[in-house]
C-alpha cells in the first residue's frame, strides 16, 4: 500500500515559498455550526466527556442516527443496526474485518476514494477496480462490467454516490441494476454515501432500502458538518452482521472519542441549516470550477476529476504534478483513484474560495484553458 495516496509531493508543500493551493485534499474551510464545536462543548454540560463511550456509539447519538436514517431512506432502522465509528474510514475498515475472509475480492467502481483499496488489503482480500463512471452509458453496461470482473472469489460490491473523485451520481437505474446482480450472486453491497448531503442536481438513490439484507451504508459527519478532524462516521447495516463489525471495531480503534460523538449529536439536532448554506456555497464553486476548466459541472460531491493528457510530456503524470507545485499548486494524481495514469482530481472546497479561485486559475492555465 502507498503512505500517501493523495499527495506524492508532500515534502515539496512543506518547503515551498509563497502561496499554497491545497486543492489535494477532500476538505472544507468552513468551521462547523456554532454550538457543535470542541470549544462549545464542556464537562459541566456533557458528564463523562473525557471518559470512554461505549464501544458501539454512546446510545443517544446512535438512537439520533437510526431516526435520521429511517426518515431519509423510508426504511425502518434500530440503533442495534448502527456502529458509530472513527470516522467513516474507521466503519469501512471494521466492515472489511468482519465479512473479508484472505484471497476474497471486492469489486469496486471505479474512479473510487483511495482509501477503500488499502481497506480492503489490510485484512487480506484483494481489491478489483471496475472502470465505471464515464465508461458506461447505461444499467446493461453497467452489468456488463462488473460481470466481467466477477468471479467465485468475489464478495462484495463497493459503490460511492454522490461519487468522490467524479462529481457524479449513480443513477437510480444502475443501483437496482446493481443491487439485483449482487443479489444474484449473494454478495455483499458497500454503499459509500458520505457525500449524500451535497447534491447538486439529480437526486441520490440510497441503496440500503433496496436491500437491507445485504447492504452496509456508510457515513459521515465530517462531510456532511465539516468536522474531519473530530473522525466519526457511522455504518448502518443487518444487525447480526453489525455486531461482528463491532468486534473489529472493538479490538482496532476500541470507541469513537467521546466529545466527537456530543459534537456529532449536537449537529443532528441544530446543523441542518448550516448544510443547507455549504451546499449553497459549495454547488456555486464546483459551478465557477467546471466553467472555468471547461468541464461539466458537478452533480454532488466536493470534487473534479480531470483528464490532462493533452498537457502532459515524456515525464508523464507526475512531472504534471510537478509543474503544478511549481506554482504551490498541489493536486491529487488519477492514479490513487484507480487506472487513471492521466487524470488528477481536485477539490473544490479544500480552501477560501478567494484561494481556490487563484488555484483554478492557475491550473487552467496549465491546461491551457
Amino acid at each position: 500500500m502507498p503512505g500517501s495516496v493523495y499527495t506524492s509531493l508532500a515534502r515539496k508543500m512543506a518547503t515551498h515559498e509563497g502561496r499554497v493551493y491545497p486543492l489535494h485534499v477532500g476538505d472544507t474551510w468552513m468551521e462547523p455550526a456554532i454550538g457543535c464545536r470542541m470549544e462549545d462543548l464542556s464537562e459541566r454540560d456533557w458528564p463523562g466527556l473525557h471518559r470512554y463511550a461505549q464501544p458501539q456509539g454512546r446510545p443517544d447519538l446512535r438512537e439520533a442516527i437510526a431516526r435520521r436514517t429511517s426518515e431519509r431512506m423510508g426504511l425502518a432502522t434500530d440503533a442495534g443496526e448502527v456502529l458509530v465509528a472513527a470516522g467513516a474510514t474507521g466503519a469501512l475498515g471494521a466492515m472489511a474485518g468482519a465479512i473479508i475472509e484472505p484471497g476474497d475480492e471486492v469489486l469496486i467502481l471505479a474512479p473510487y476514494w483511495p482509501l477503500i483499496a488499502g481497506i480492503v488489503r489490510s485484512f487480506g482480500g484483494q481489491p478489483v477496480p471496475v472502470p465505471f463512471l464515464g465508461q458506461v452509458s447505461s444499467a446493461a453496461e453497467g452489468l456488463e462490467a462488473v460481470e466481467a470482473y466477477a468471479n467465485d472469489r468475489t464478495i462484495a460490491l463497493y459503490l460511492n454516490t454522490p461519487n468522490n473523485p467524479t462529481g457524479r451520481l449513480l443513477e437510480r437505474a444502475w443501483i437496482e441494476a446493481l443491487v439485483d446482480w449482487s443479489r444474484d450472486r449473494d454478495l455483499w453491497l458497500i454503499a459509500d454515501e458520505v457525500y449524500e448531503d451535497y447534491v447538486y442536481a439529480g437526486e441520490h438513490t440510497y441503496t440500503r432500502p433496496l436491500a437491507p439484507e445485504r447492504t452496509f451504508s456508510t457515513h459521515s459527519f465530517s462531510k456532511a458538518f465539516g468536522m474531519a478532524g473530530n473522525r466519526c462516521g457511522y455504518i448502518v447495516g443487518p444487525e447480526e452482521v453489525i455486531k461482528e463489525v463491532r468486534k473489529v471495531s472493538t479490538h482496532t480503534f476500541y470507541s469513537t472519542p467521546t466529545a466527537s460523538q456530543v459534537a456529532a449529536l449536537r449537529a443532528l439536532e441544530i446543523a441542518d441549516a448550516w448544510i443547507a448554506n455549504a451546499r449553497e456555497r459549495y454547488a456555486a464553486l464546483g459551478r465557477f470550477t467546471a466553467e472555468r476548466l471547461g468541464v461539466e459541472p458537478p452533480s454532488g460531491s466536493a470534487f473534479l476529476f480531470l483528464d490532462v493528457v493533452d498537457r502532459l510530456d515524456d515525464r508523464g503524470l507526475g512531472g504534471f504534478l510537478e509543474d503544478a507545485a511549481d506554482r504551490g499548486l498541489f493536486l491529487s494524481p488519477g492514479t490513487s483513484f484507480g487506472p487513471y495514469p492521466t487524470h488528477v482530481r481536485i477539490c473544490f472546497t479544500a480552501a477560501e474560495p478567494a484561494l481556490i479561485h487563484e488555484g483554478v486559475e492557475l491550473l487552467a492555465e496549465l491546461m491551457g484553458r
